[in-house]
């Protein structure tokens, strides 16, 4: 068997070498800092970046999957609960439609952006100054934005591959439990000093970050990083789910009805996809799909493997053998 040093490598990339090395597939680190890599049996040669992107998935689709505008439309197309939304082009555009959103829960989201970067949440938006914020954060990171209708519920993450969904998660936002004596700040510190968190998605989880957006969330709350929360108290950060920005993961594979998976395939067939990480937010799971209880607010074209593995609850999908038997290396 060959000797690859996978130090460094995003996670993802790793479980997918590990794999394709006890399949007996030779393995090529082409260029480590971007996790690009060449698999190669027999005559069969596959290049693969960041552990999901691959030959099976088309330029144009994941394209599609970039923008959410674009996507929206697809799946709305399809049949398939997805957010209301407006797009605006200019902050002084935006801006000008504050009446229209004002009491409202809403998401203000950059068209084209992954992670939850520069996504802001209002439940309900309730202050011009922070819609203005709002507008002007989402406009650093795209072109364009959207001021979109938030859906009630739970996020869950469904990695779809190929035919199936191979996993589903349920993400929650970066928090902390309280003791009774330490302090949000103490709490996120020592919560960060688990082996599972890390930077740069080397690890499961990434470390929990104490920035601008944080203290706002807690300020919010009425809340700082000097308070004590009280013992067995859940103390949110964030209002985004992402594990990008220090969420935990549980995995619901097991427990969320088939029909919902279905509708993720379905989705993700529509964009002419075969990789996928579909966001649905769910207000019941075992409730059959209807259009007050589900909506697709995202579909992503390089999802995560490793969090499907190495959950911080629940079990370990092995979801790298999909991607692999979808790329026909037996």
């Amino acid at each position: 068997m060959q000797n690859i040093n996978v130090n460094g490598l995003e996670l993802s990339t790793q479980i997918l070498i590990k794999e394709a090395l006890r399949r007996n597939i030779e393995v090529e680190i082409l260029d480590r800092g971007d996790n690009f890599i060449r698999l190669t049996k027999d005559s069969k040669v596959e290049y693969i970046k960041q552990a999901t992107k691959t030959s099976a998935d088309t330029y144009v689709s994941s394209l599609i999957m970039e923008n959410k505008k674009v996507t929206k439309m697809i799946l709305k197309e399809r049949g398939i609960q997805v957010p209301a939304d407006s797009t605006f082009l200019s902050i002084e555009e935006a801006i000008m439609q504050y009446d229209q959103f004002a009491g409202q829960n809403i998401v203000i989201k950059p068209k084209s952006t992954n992670f939850g970067k520069g996504v802001v949440i209002f439940k309900p938006l309730d202050s011009r100054v922070d819609y203005y914020n709002a507008i002007e954060h989402a406009f650093k990171y795209d072109s364009s934005i959207m001021v979109e209708q938030f859906l009630a519920g739970k996020e869950y993450r469904f990695l779809v591959i190929g035919d199936q969904t191979a996993a589903v998660l349920h993400r929650v936002p970066a928090n902390v439990t309280g003791d009774g004596v330490h302090t949000i700040e103490l709490l996120v510190k020592e919560k960060n000093k688990s082996p599972l968190r890390g930077t740069g998605y080397v690890t499961p989880l990434e470390k929990i970050k104490l920035g601008e957006i944080e203290k706002g969330f807690l300020q919010v709350q009425g809340r700082d990083l000097s308070d004590i929360p009280n013992k067995g108290e859940t103390v949110y950060l964030r209002e985004n789910s992402n594990i990008s920005t220090g969420g935990d993961s549980l995995d619901f594979s097991d427990e969320v009805l088939e029909a919902y998976k279905l509708i993720a395939v379905k989705a993700t067939k529509a964009v002419g996809a075969k990789i996928c990480g579909a966001d649905l937010m769910i207000q019941d799971i075992h409730a059959e799909p209807n259009p007050s209880n589900y909506g697709i607010i995202e579909l992503n074209f390089n999802p995560a493997l490793h969090i499907h593995n190495f959950p911080y609850q629940g079990l370990n999908r092995q979801v790298e053998q999909k991607v692999l038997d979808l790329l026909g290396f037996s």
